[in-house]
């Protein structure tokens, strides 16, 4: 997975943009799936996170493993709990034209280890990464 630097930047990077930084997408996955099957794609796949697509084609979002975990984990939990009960709100995405400093900033304000890039159509085109 490519990481973004978190050390001050040179005044020139604050023109690069996200698709300098992405890495591939990853594993996608449907929305209908359950919770169970989609933490065995996880493991299979060794990935910390799957895109999520609804039935348009659409990625709807990013579940990272620990996530999903704390819903397998959680009282409430049964085998029936799918991706799309669990995404909440659609996004945050970001666009391949972002800069990299603002997908920084949006990353931090918000907490996120990873960001889905998608293009004008809502397909994925890559994964924004955090170092740690």
């Amino acid at each position: 997975m490519t990481l973004v630097q978190m050390t001050p930047q040179p005044a020139d990077s604050a023109t690069e943009t996200v698709i300098d930084a992405m890495d591939a997408p990853g594993p996608q996955v449907w929305d209908d799936m359950t919770v169970e099957v989609a933490l065995s794609v996880m493991a299979s796949a060794r990935s910390g996170h799957l895109l999520v697509y609804d039935e348009d084609g659409r990625c709807t979002g990013l579940v990272a493993q620990t996530q999903l975990t704390v819903v397998r984990d959680s009282s409430a939990y049964t085998d029936r709990v799918r991706l799309r009960d669990v995404l909440g709100d659609n996004g945050p995405f970001t666009s391949p034209l972002t800069t990299i400093a603002e997908a920084e900033r949006t990353m931090r304000h918000r907490r996120l280890g990873a960001l889905p890039v998608i293009d004008e159509r809502g397909c994925a085109v890559g994964i924004l990464a955090l170092s740690r």
